[in-house]
């Protein structure tokens, strides 16, 4: 929602809004010259003089919403965050970025890469970019990048040119009601796609690849990334290898399709394909991926390769994914946004070789009910990864409460044993905790869609005073 914000303000626009709490989000907004309100209330509606032409609601927001409540009443236009952006989109060539996981990655890192060209892209990011703050920024470039939310398909008002789908995997059930449904949802995504644009589909996630044959069949033109990638215009990783702090992966371009030809930087492969080693700055083989998924992209855009290698290389991260909080007393805290199954046993696994030898503690919290009661198991799971876990209460979000619906219901599945596995629904008790559990040279990532984003800073400063 500020990142619609932000655009409009940059394009002329008189902006107010309101949230349930002050933040630096809202203290940015009013330095743009937004009038924000802390609390909902139908008067906020005149907060700009005459009052507003429209109202733009984000998917958290409840029917009975005093603000929302009030726009009906007076007959103001209520638009979803999605037809805003779409609007915002006009005259833009669009590059859209979907899937279950990695959206936010894969379109930072994308704007990063165009940016680095020269191209100055607009963009809407579903988190803020550690280069510049901020998430969306209106370019005089022609080129608008979004990130596209499938949550309640709202992403079907979109029409890119380039949409890339990093992968298909069950979410959002509490919407979408069934695996089929959110399926389905993609399907219709892909008609979105404009006539001459392409599909950009991860080949080793097997909702994606399913996705991408069904593309095929359509005539849309597919371009696929990934270990197992094949076909005109693929990148085929054929290695990773973790280097520093990030990571380096081998890509083996093939250049039978796509804009962008045969040139310099990089050494020749199989049947005269290439050979580009494609280095990026944060950790894992996922986030190696979705550098792989933004080159190509950012090459459908008309990108110079070499110069989209170098953005890809210095991409700084985004807030919330694997963000480095701070050290004490030898130990590393991180924070990270994972909040479904396979996000955080991904991250746990990237974050294995940063902590090395020594332990790696992960506090998480689980973001909503339904989410909570449908994939307990496999949280738990992918905890397991980690060496120690604490686990907080649910984060409800937009849910209500539902009975025996806890925190407890992924420790106690979490086959780590006594001793390694917290449940602590307490929040001023979790530093204490997590000091108790660590050492030197030790890591702890905190991780979750909700509120303990905030217990990082507190558990340096606990350890700190250790």
């Amino acid at each position: 929602m500020s990142g619609i914000a932000r655009i409009l303000l940059a394009r002329g626009a008189k902006v107010s809004g309101s949230d349930a709490k002050d933040s630096r989000t809202v203290l940015a907004l009013r330095a743009q010259g937004a009038e924000i309100a802390v609390g909902h209330d139908g008067a906020n509606l005149d907060q700009l003089s005459g009052g507003p032409t429209s109202v733009v609601v984000s998917t958290a927001i409840r029917e009975d919403n005093p603000e929302l409540v009030a726009a009906r009443e007076r007959g103001v236009v209520v638009l979803r965050r999605a037809e805003a952006l779409a609007a915002l989109m006009l005259d833009h060539r669009v590059a859209c970025v979907a899937g279950t996981h990695g959206k936010t990655s894969t379109t930072s890192m994308l704007t990063v890469a165009l940016q680095h060209c020269r191209m100055d892209p607009s963009f809407a990011i579903g988190g803020d970019l550690n280069e510049s703050g901020a998430n969306a920024h209106q370019g005089a470039g022609g080129v608008f990048v979004a990130e596209a939310d499938e949550s309640d398909g709202s992403f079907l008002f979109f029409a890119p040119s380039v949409a890339v789908v990093t992968n298909v995997e069950a979410d959002h059930l509490d919407h979408h009601g069934t695996v089929e449904a959110y399926v389905a949802v993609f399907d219709s995504f892909l008609e979105r796609i404009q006539p001459d644009g392409v599909l950009i589909a991860c080949a080793d996630d097997p909702g994606s690849a399913a996705l991408a044959e069904r593309a095929a069949k359509l005539g849309i033109r597919v371009r696929q990334y990934g270990r197992t990638a094949t076909g005109p215009g693929s990148a085929r990783m054929v290695d990773y290898r973790p280097a520093d702090s990030g990571g380096v992966a081998r890509v083996e371009l093939d250049g039978s399709d796509g804009p962008d030809g045969a040139h310099g930087g990089s050494d020749g492969g199989s049947d005269g394909n290439e050979v580009l080693d494609v280095k990026v700055a944060v950790p894992g083989e996922h986030m190696a991926a979705n550098a792989v998924a933004a080159l190509l992209a950012a090459l459908e855009l008309g990108a110079d390769r070499d110069r989209v290698l170098a953005g890809l290389a210095a991409f700084g991260g985004v807030r919330r994914r694997f963000e480095f909080k701070g050290q004490a007393r030898g130990v590393r805290v991180y924070d990270d946004y994972a909040h479904h199954p396979t996000e955080v046993s991904a991250q746990i696994t990237a974050a294995r070789p940063v902590a090395g030898e020594g332990k790696l503690v992960v506090v998480f919290q689980p973001h909503l009910y339904s989410r909570t009661r449908l994939f307990a198991e496999e949280f738990a799971a992918a905890l397991g990864l980690a060496d120690a876990v604490v686990v907080l209460d649910v984060y409800g979000a937009r849910e209500q409460p539902e009975p025996g619906v806890t925190g407890a219901l992924v420790s106690g599945r979490v086959p780590l044993g006594v001793g390694k596995v917290f449940y602590e629904p307490s929040f001023d008790r979790v530093p204490a905790l997590v000091a108790g559990l660590v050492e030197e040279g030790d890591v702890v990532v905190t991780m979750g869609a909700g509120d303990v984003t905030m217990l990082g800073p507190e558990i340096v400063w606990e350890l700190d005073r250790a």
